[in-house]
């Protein structure tokens, strides 16, 4: 592994860096106490750059470390993330909104002028060597270099730092420079606004300016790397969750948020290997990380065991939770925070290593998953709660990636919306969501691995007249799903859209499984799903998917 003088080192003949003051490889505990006394910046609207970001509750470094992000910057600033366009990779990235074009001209001048800004201030840099990925072979050396110790004791919750040997990090390693305190100027740095996110694949290099301080930023971007990354070795990376049972039987969960993804893949009887990013390689399953990153917002301790006992461990990170109104941090027990608070932001969340939950698979691995999930949350009421799908539906309604927006969730919804997200995670995917449903589909075929449709959203109507799907039964039907009881059962085609339902499932009332039997009124539900049809064609034709090969479904 390395020294602190070979990172020096490094860090000046790759980037030219040459501040003395790197804080290389510290503990957590010293990155804890570096952050309460060093990190500085707004935490509210109005506030000096000055104000303190990080700090502790009653139980000091024994317990959380509390951070306030930016108030401009509660979550990732999806319009301000950038790929430099060079020739090398332009054909095979995912050019969209959110991972738009950077001229490369422009960041070969804007990268100079990052370290130029770091050498002339000369602040304290926090560096610590990672990985992204548990599986030796395929996991790539991350060094993060930045000037908030909050963000390196981030980055050790989230990503493993003892997979292999670093000894090629100098050369095939990736570098993530997170630099609050250089405020980008749109005319000088060619960015859209006072910060930017920008990943050179090229370089191996991507840079986090101004205030983007949200931690997550720090994992996604390398999330968004390694997705480019692994499907150009053949391995298939992934947003979803997974975990294994006692017969060595893995599952993988895909889901946008609100579908049951943690929930569901947070079984008892079933071991953890992570709730959000993953590969599928040559071996099987593993996790990109060492930690989860979890929303607390109006989570129920008593529902979460495990991330309420968590909040209260060392090791770990609370980011944007409101302190008690008349109360300080260093007075207050992490859990008598209030999770309903929502005064900062909703997107409140809690960083912690994978080994606060009681029940994690060894090394974050697992074998070929026999069952893959793909989960909806359909508030139009009109999916069945479980489809069994056929190699050419998974890659449908994989790269459609289906769920729904509730009225009042964001500004203007007032009905359910539709909302498509391919693979699952569109935001991070940068290469053709086709790369990744041929890469899923060929190795379903290769290791005859199973596919359910699993629909937690409404039942007997749409939302505001029906009702969500009862947990219960959705865990029974998974359960059916997992141990092979719908391998063989008989099935009935969906009149309108097309999908083979199950007749009977162990645990499950039979007349729920079709969805129309629990509407009231027959022709209402028929009108409904013909309308979600129509969503779905629409979505399809729009993207373009038939060109790649992708079969209409529905």
């Amino acid at each position: 592994m390395a020294s602190a003088s070979d990172a020096a080192d490094q860090l000046l003949d790759a980037f030219g860096i040459s501040t003395p003051n790197l804080a290389f490889g510290l503990s957590q505990d010293q990155l804890f106490e570096a952050a309460v006394v060093n990190d500085r910046g707004r935490v509210e609207i109005g506030g000096s750059a000055d104000q303190q970001k990080a700090f502790a509750t009653s139980l000091g470094v024994d317990g959380p470390l509390v951070y306030y992000t930016d108030p401009e910057c509660t979550g990732r600033p999806v319009k301000d993330t950038f790929c430099v366009d060079r020739a090398s990779i332009t054909d095979d990235v995912w050019w969209k909104d959110g991972f738009a074009k950077f001229d490369p001209v422009a960041f070969d001048q804007l990268l100079p002028r990052v370290v130029e800004h770091l050498n002339s201030t000369q602040p304290t840099l926090y560096v610590t060597d990672l990985f992204c990925g548990w599986e030796a072979e395929f996991a790539e050396p991350f060094r993060f270099v930045g000037e908030y110790a909050t963000h390196a004791y981030f980055c050790n919750v989230m990503f493993p730092s003892d997979v292999r040997d670093d000894s090629d990090r100098a050369d095939t390693g990736w570098t993530l420079i997170n630099v609050p305190s250089f405020i980008c100027d749109p005319e000088r740095d060619s960015t859209r606004s006072n910060r930017a996110v920008i990943i050179d694949i090229e370089g191996k290099v991507a840079l986090v300016l101004g205030p983007a301080d949200y931690c997550g930023v720090n994992k996604k971007t390398m999330f968004t790397v390694m997705n480019f990354v692994l499907p150009g070795k053949g391995q298939l990376s992934m947003h979803c969750s997974a975990n294994v049972g006692d017969d060595f039987d893995s599952a993988i969960l895909f889901g946008l948020s609100g579908t049951g993804k943690t929930t569901l893949s947070a079984d008892p009887d079933r071991q953890l290997i992570g709730d959000d990013e993953h590969v599928w390689t040559d071996a099987g399953i593993s996790n990109f990380e060492n930690g989860c990153y979890a929303k607390l917002i109006d989570l129920d301790k008593d529902d979460e065991p495990v991330i309420a006992a968590a909040l209260s461990m060392k090791g770990t990170l609370i980011e944007n939770v409101p302190r008690l109104p008349g109360s300080e941090l260093s007075d207050t027990r992490p859990d008598e925070l209030d999770l309903f608070d929502s005064s900062v932001t909703e997107n409140t969340r809690f960083a912690y290593p994978l080994t606060c939950n009681p029940n994690v698979a060894l090394g974050a691995k697992g074998p070929h998953p026999q069952t893959i999930v793909l989960l909806t949350a359909d508030a139009f009421g009109v999916l069945p709660p479980v489809s069994i799908l056929d190699r050419a539906e998974v890659m449908y309604h994989f790269v459609m990636g289906f769920t729904s927006k509730l009225a009042g969730t964001e500004v203007g919804v007032v009905h359910p919306e539709p909302s498509f997200s391919s693979c699952f995670g569109a935001p991070f995917m940068s290469r053709g969501p086709y790369d990744y449903a041929e890469l899923l589909a060929d190795r379903m075929d290769h290791h005859d691995t199973r596919c359910v449709l699993l629909n937690t959203g409404w039942t007997g109507g749409a939302h505001g007249t029906g009702k969500r799907m009862s947990l219960e039964h959705t865990r029974a039907i998974l359960r059916a799903a997992l141990s092979g009881q719908l391998d063989d059962v008989e099935v009935v085609q969906h009149p309108i859209l097309g999908l083979k339902m199950p007749v009977s499932c162990p645990g499950v009332p039979a007349e729920i499984l079709s969805p129309r039997n629990t509407w009231s009124d027959s022709d209402s539900y028929d009108e409904a799903a013909t309308k979600l049809r129509e969503m779905f064609r629409g979505h399809y034709e729009k993207q373009g998917y038939e060109s790649h090969g992708i079969t209409a479904a529905i």
